[in-house]
């Protein structure tokens, strides 16, 4: 029965045509990848392919044998690679090689710099998968069959890696996929059995099936070399190192299985190996990435931990291994415990599964203390790329919230830079005599948190601030309400108690001016009648004439701009306006008796106070004609 080709060309997706372009360019002196990408590829589709044969035997046609096959061919200059993995439908080779569908790519591809030294570290975060082939090929051509269906539902895809592909429907007689990479003019070197070997083994010793070449052919005593006798070999262990003891595994090892199962080039930051015998028994590799992924603010793309078990491969899906703020991740867990046709809805009803997660979650959070603690500089490193991410732990994880605090970093008024390098614990430690609270300020950015007005009396008094100033901090200070016995406590949130870093003497002060603005304090509220929730004396401030403060209870006006900025109706509440009494603009307002002046000044110092939290005007047109008018008054 022939078969209808429907051959069609299509386009790649446009972010797929830059990641090609910089691949080729920025990946050139690391080229030898490209075939750890393919043959980990090959892995993963001989793993859904066990996987979805627990329940329908018959995806395995004929052969149960899964291996991967290299070969190359010295005279049509080209390497295959073949699997008899799972396979794909021509839906899927579209929309696998086609498209990149992944949340954040967009975003990735804007931070490209054009400096390829750079964008080769940028690439790393992405992962470069099936399109690392045209690093060295300048055509490639696949075919594939989905497990399951017949021959003539066989696809042929084919590209020069320019711009488009074609794909077209063909016959083919197996299951799985064959890649054939035509190599570009210079890359010979690849075209060599011993260098293929050395790849293999240095990059995918451990894959745990069989990669197969065919031998090299052995000349006999005439130096003549018989082509009719073709044998197998297989030139990895094919051996899962998670099951072998750690003492028989290098770090070199180690960091190849990383690059393997995170698809990533660069080096691990750090990883635990643990095998866990008693009620639950099971075995873990986890890794800490060195670089944050490309989609790490996707919180629901939750791939990163392959689970086994028996070492058969059940799924990729860390979401019931590992909390979301743990996401990045990478690495496998392999058990006994649990049946091998097990269910996502098992899952997540399975104590051993829980066992599992809890203690999983443990030694990740124990390597990154000790890693703060002995290795303050890689530690560093981590946050820099992470931070955020552990920064929504506290509000999701109660039970490791107290590990999870000493692991959280800031910058602070006395950090003197824009850097997180501040733990709790370094603030607790230094705090003034008789301080009681750990006072912290949020914003939008690094300067407008440093130069808050409500961070002038803290600045007076040598009191340390934490500055505040990712949209995830909105999120941890309502879930990480105290540290080590202190409450944490905005400085932009309620009436300012210092409690006992302000003497009696000062407090009689206040008490007295502000019996003497009691007046003032009533006209001011008068004239912004809806606008405010209230108008008070303050001694926060030194420098500014006023200041806005929300109720105790009340959304921060950070948080209230951040969710409107999101498209989220709030129902925002009003603010509270703090006069400074020792400032000259006060005093004058205290003395001004025409009504309508009055009105003026005390619109622009409501104006001035919520621009400089900020905040934006209703409008500034009025704002700008009374503040030139009053210029030209004391003109």
């Amino acid at each position: 029965m022939g078969v209808d080709a429907h051959k069609e060309t299509l386009g790649f997706q446009t972010e797929v045509k830059q990641l090609l372009n910089l691949m080729i360019h920025s990946l050139y002196s690391n080229k030898e990848i490209f075939l750890r990408e393919l043959i980990s590829n090959a892995a993963d589709a001989a793993d859904k392919l066990r996987f979805e044969a627990l329940s329908d035997d018959a995806l395995y046609e004929d052969d149960a044998e899964l291996n991967i096959r290299v070969a190359f061919d010295e005279k049509a200059r080209t390497i295959t690679i073949t699997d008899n993995g799972i396979g794909m439908n021509r839906q899927e080779v579209i929309d696998n090689i086609g498209t990149i569908a992944r949340s954040g790519t967009k975003a990735f591809f804007g931070q490209l710099t054009g400096d390829q030294a750079k964008d080769s570290q940028l690439i790393g975060q992405f992962g470069v998968g099936f399109y690392s082939a045209f690093i060295v090929a300048d055509k490639v051509t696949l075919k594939t069959r989905r497990a399951g269906l017949t021959a003539e539902h066989g696809v042929l895809w084919e590209s020069g890696g320019e711009g488009e592909f074609s794909i077209e429907t063909i016959e083919k007689a197996t299951r799985g996929t064959e890649i054939t990479l035509h190599l570009r003019e210079g890359e010979d070197e690849f075209l060599n059995g011993w260098r293929i070997r050395n790849i293999i083994r240095k990059y995918s010793d451990h894959i745990n099936l069989p990669i197969v070449m065919n031998k090299e052919p052995v000349p006999d005593e005439d130096g003549k070399i018989d082509d009719s006798v073709i044998e197998d070999e297989t030139v990895n262990k094919a051996t899962a190192l998670w099951t072998l003891s750690k003492n028989d595994i290098s770090d070199d090892q180690y960091k190849e299985f990383y690059k393997q199962v995170a698809h990533d080039f660069e080096d691990p930051l750090s990883w635990s190996h643990n095998k866990v015998e008693g009620n639950t028994e099971y075995t873990s590799l986890l890794f800490i990435p060195s670089r944050a992924p490309f989609d790490l603010w996707d919180r629901d793309r939750m791939h990163g931990i392959k689970l086994y078990v028996k070492r058969v491969f059940i799924m990729e899906d860390s979401e019931q291994l590992m909390p979301r703020y743990l996401r990045f991740i990478r690495g496998v867990i392999d058990t006994n415990d649990l049946p091998l046709n097990v269910s996502r809805e098992i899952l997540q009803s399975s104590k051993v599964i829980d066992s599992i997660r809890t203690a999983s979650v443990k030694k990740i959070l124990s390597e990154l203390s000790k890693m703060a603690k002995n290795e303050p500089e890689q530690y560093s490193k981590f946050w820099k790329e992470f931070g955020q991410v552990i920064k929504e732990g506290p509000g999701e994880d109660f039970a490791n919230k107290e590990t999870l605090a000493k692991l959280l970093r800031f910058a602070t008024t006395e950090s003197g830079s824009t850097e997180q390098t501040v733990s709790l614990e370094d603030y607790v430690g230094r705090m003034k005599e008789k301080q009681d609270k750990i006072y912290y300020i949020t914003a939008e950015s690094y300067a407008a948190a440093k130069n808050s007005p409500h961070l002038e009396v803290f600045r007076k008094k040598g009191i340390e601030v934490l500055l505040l100033t990712d949209r995830v901090d909105e999120w941890l200070v309502n879930s990480l309400t105290d540290f080590d016995g202190k409450h944490l406590q905005s400085v932009a949130k309620g009436d300012l108690d210092l409690g006992e870093l302000e003497d009696e003497q000062e407090k009689k002060a206040h008490e007295e001016v502000e019996k003497n603005f009691e007046d003032l304090v009533e006209r001011v509220k008068k004239t912004l009648d809806e606008k405010v929730k209230d108008v008070r004396i303050t001694h926060r401030l030194t420098d500014s004439p006023a200041c806005l403060v929300a109720d105790n209870y009340d959304m921060s006006a950070n948080l209230e701009r951040m969710l409107k900025a999101a498209g989220q109706q709030v129902s925002g509440s009003k603010p509270i306006l703090e006069l400074n009494p020792e400032h000259p603009m006060v005093a004058k307002l205290k003395d001004e008796s025409n009504d309508d002046k009055f009105g003026d000044w005390v619109s622009i110092l409501f104006d001035q106070a919520l621009l400089a939290e900020g905040g934006q005007l209703d409008d500034p047109a009025s704002f700008v004609k009374k503040l030139n008018a009053m210029l030209l008054q004391q003109a």
